[in-house]
């Protein structure tokens, strides 16, 4: 009986399916060399082959193209400059998880008004995904919505899960099946056990509903994803100092996991300001400096100007470069982190991964 279902639904629009944006987007030979290479060095970063340190940095979400295309111009010149120390990733961020309400980023919203033209949305983030990648720029984002990977994983290197969401069972069966290395978000309050039980749970195979490149519904059966981590990025209080970083060695060494652990410089690590976020990344790399094995990673929320706006009732008043999602560090900013550390990291780490 029709008054039995979808009582609260006002429409269902269908989509193109994954297959059919690809064929209209294709994945390039030059993205592909791109976005396998990276995946290869983030493993072999993982598995203390390769010595380096991997950075994700970008902005905390991507709303205007252009920006994000002059961001990535510049980055892929600084990534060449530090790439004997640091690994660099783009963060492209195009889903956005909300406490209550509010723009639910580039995908779900590529106009900015409340029109959800997902259809719009999934294909300016492949484009953005093609054109990064064809620069030889390795790309990391958030799983967020279940079926969005299908669109766009393949042009992903690395795959964040969320605070909000890393102790979602739907998640942790995602990622068990992504193609890429993926880092767990500690708890909105700091807790580390979310994460870890994540760790371990998306090692292991999985069998969930989803999508084909059809657009199908299917069961998915996944091997396992065996190259998770943990991100640190605080809860109710900062959780990058060495201390809280011991404490994370030894609960993954309890747990019999690496001891792999990224910081993420902004959110809860840096109470959101972002002139916080150079202190943290100082931080991390005196720890380094000081012997610790465990840090791998970073993250850093960068775009071209400081800080961040609301989003104006005249979308032509947006300041171009400024993020509308959380507060980032400017473009000269991100160059003196990223010089600074690679600077001081030179000679430490070809000898720490010898130790």
């Amino acid at each position: 009986m029709q008054n039995l279902y979808n009582l609260n639904v006002a429409a269902l629009d269908v989509l193109p399916t994954p297959d059919e944006i690809k064929q209209r987007l294709p994945l390039s030979d030059v993205a592909a060399d791109t976005v396998f290479q990276a995946r290869e060095t983030v493993k072999r970063i993982l598995d203390r082959q390769d010595p380096r340190l991997f950075v994700v940095v970008g902005p905390c979400s991507i709303h205007d193209i252009d920006a994000a295309h002059d961001y990535a111009l510049r980055l892929k010149t600084l990534a060449d400059e530090v790439q004997d120390t640091l690994f660099i990733i783009m963060r492209v961020y195009f889903e956005k998880p909300r406490t209550t309400v509010g723009w639910k980023g580039l995908i779900n919203d590529p106009c900015m008004d409340d029109t959800f033209r997902i259809d719009e949305g999934l294909q300016i983030a492949r484009r953005l995904l093609l054109d990064v990648a064809e620069l030889g720029l390795p790309a990391g984002t958030e799983a967020l919505d279940p079926i969005i990977p299908q669109y766009i994983s393949d042009l992903i290197a690395w795959t964040a899960i969320g605070a909000r969401t890393t102790e979602s069972q739907t998640h942790r069966e995602i990622a068990s099946g992504l193609s890429m290395p993926v880092g767990f978000k500690n708890g909105t309050n700091g807790s580390l056990e979310v994460a870890i039980n994540a760790l371990q749970s998306a090692a292991q195979p999985h069998s969930f509903l989803g999508i084909n490149q059809l657009g199908q519904s299917a069961v998915i059966r996944t091997l396992g994803n065996h190259y998770g981590h943990v991100v640190l990025r605080g809860g109710d209080r900062p959780n990058y100092d060495s201390v809280s970083i011991a404490l994370c060695e030894k609960a993954l060494r309890d747990k019999k996991l690496p001891a792999n652990v990224v910081v993420d410089c902004s959110h809860a690590n840096s109470f959101k300001d972002p002139a916080m976020q150079p202190l943290v990344m100082r931080d991390c790399t005196h720890q380094i400096m000081e012997g610790n094995q465990s840090i791998v990673g970073l993250m850093i929320e960068s775009n071209l100007c400081w800080g961040s706006q609301s989003l104006p009732a005249d979308r032509s008043q947006l300041k171009y470069g400024v993020s509308i999602t959380d507060a980032c560090v400017d473009w000269e900013t991100t160059e003196k982190m990223l010089r600074e550390t690679h600077n001081k990291l030179k000679t430490i780490l070809p000898a720490r991964n010898a130790a």
